[in-house]
């Protein structure tokens, strides 16, 4: 693979101050979420998130724990052992039931904060690890520091374009196919996007052998050129929104450094397009945000996408 220009040493500055750490979401305005909101048609949303489940795809290759679920409190058990400190008579009366989650926080449709990568200890805006990360999460950065994304939004649809069920294992989305695509649908980015890159992945979920592993996506060039447009994050319906494996010997995902690091731009994976690539919604007002878990590297987010009106 030739020069990514991936930096290994420093982070960037970010073009919004030394102390920022909301990155390209600082392009969401009042006056932009105002003109996207009112030109929604609210007859139809799409739901571009999975829902959660025992046995669900994950990242456990890495050691990960896969999303678990389990009761804390059930009717009948809090008769027998009043956890809740109530009484017989009041639990027999009033039944109570409570669960608790566990899960890796890059599970199913989630977003990418932006201390999730980093040059050597450094990551978005230079937050040093020696500085910044404690012993439980980082104190910068983190996803409650993503801004709620309410923007417009772009579905470049390649695996339509291409004529395929699905890109081919490992393939690198280039900027020309990514051009030829926006010309063929008709549609543009601009300013202040959201833009998301469909592959064909996500048809198979929740068949994680198909979903996961050697994944078709953006090459870092492409990369640069969706980020030259000056958008506010990025997903995809795969693993890693670029292509895995990276083909780079120095850098094993060069384009998450590239948006997260670089450009402060957040990522969104295992998104599901396959709805809006149906009804070719290329189009739409996107609205996500994710659960303000502070300082993350990632969340749960559920994102939906509203058509826009004539």
């Amino acid at each position: 693979m030739g020069d990514t220009g991936i930096r290994t040493g420093k982070a960037p500055k970010s073009e919004w101050g030394p102390d920022d750490e909301h990155g390209a979401t600082n392009r969401i305005t009042p006056e932009s979420r105002a003109s996207i909101m009112a030109r929604i048609d609210g007859h139809r949303v799409y739901d571009l998130s999975v829902d959660y489940f025992v046995g669900m795809p994950s990242f456990q290759a890495a050691g990960d724990p896969a999303y678990q679920i389990w009761m804390s409190h059930t009717p009948r058990g809090t008769v027998v052992d009043n956890l809740n400190g109530v009484g017989d008579q009041i639990n027999r009366a009033c039944g109570y039931s409570g669960d608790v989650i566990l899960m890796y926080t890059h599970t199913g449709t989630h977003i990418d904060a932006l201390n999730h990568f980093a040059y050597g200890r450094e990551t978005y805006n230079g937050f040093d690890a020696d500085a910044h990360l404690g012993s439980r999460s980082w104190e910068r950065a983190g996803s409650e520091q993503i801004l709620p994304l309410i923007a417009r939004g772009i579905l470049i649809d390649i695996a339509a374009h291409k004529g395929v069920e699905v890109l081919a294992p490992s393939y690198g989305i280039t900027a020309e196919d990514l051009e030829e695509c926006l010309a063929a649908q008709g549609t543009v980015i601009r300013p202040g996007d959201i833009v998301l890159v469909r592959t064909g992945r996500m048809q198979y979920w929740p068949d994680g052998s198909r979903v996961f592993g050697d994944s078709p996506g953006l090459t870092v060039e492409a990369a640069a050129w969706i980020t030259d447009h000056k958008v506010v994050a990025v997903g995809a319906d795969n693993e890693a929104v670029e292509r895995t494996p990276s083909f780079d010997d120095e850098n094993w995902l060069p384009g998450h450094c590239h948006f997260l690091i670089d450009h402060g731009v957040p990522q969104m994976e295992c998104v599901f397009l396959e709805d809006l690539s149906r009804d070719k919604v290329y189009e739409f007002a996107f609205i996500g945000a994710p659960i303000r878990l502070r300082g993350a590297t990632g969340s749960p987010i559920r994102p939906l996408a509203f058509p826009l009106a004539e």
